[in-house]
């Protein structure tokens, strides 16, 4: 075999995984950036409560952040962009917005889930009731007895 053959000859066998990702994420951060996700999915935690219930992040364009808010909104926001910039970035780690556009729209829906059941008592092994019987009353008991309940919930 000639050597321009051998050195054309394709590996098979298993590929570094490194090698495969960029091929399967390409698509999926052509329709949205990395950067326009974790806006979208942190959008409370980086705006805040209130603001979060009255805008909703669209899209991420050309460091330009499209929210949409109704009319009143967004002029206060107008008047909090620097602001509200510089947490969105700070959240993000790096500045992706440079630019705040606000377009009118209906304020999201809220969810109205249902109000959550109390955990079910949960018998904790004998070891562990003894154990927290030896520790003072107070936060901390508390606290441990929560956990074990907690963990021992999971294992149930």
């Amino acid at each position: 075999m000639s050597r321009d053959k051998e050195e054309r000859r394709f590996f098979v066998g298993p590929r570094p995984l490194g090698a495969l990702i960029p091929a399967l994420t390409r698509p999926a951060f052509k329709r949205k950036s990395p950067a326009a996700a974790q806006i979208m999915a942190d959008w409370p935690a980086l705006v805040g409560p209130a603001l979060a219930a009255v805008t909703q992040p669209l899209r991420l364009t050309s460091a330009s952040l499209t929210i949409s808010c109704s009319g009143p909104i967004a002029l206060e926001l107008s008047h909090l962009a620097p602001e509200l910039m510089a947490r969105i970035n700070g959240g993000l780690g790096r500045v992706a917005v440079e630019r705040l556009r606000f377009v009118q729209g209906a304020a999201p829906a809220r969810k109205t889930s249902q109000p959550a059941l109390p955990p079910r008592p949960v018998a904790l092994p004998k070891r562990v009731t003894t154990a927290l019987e030896g520790l003072p009353t107070g936060d901390l008991r508390e606290a441990l007895e929560r956990l074990a309940r907690g963990v021992y919930r999971k294992q149930g």
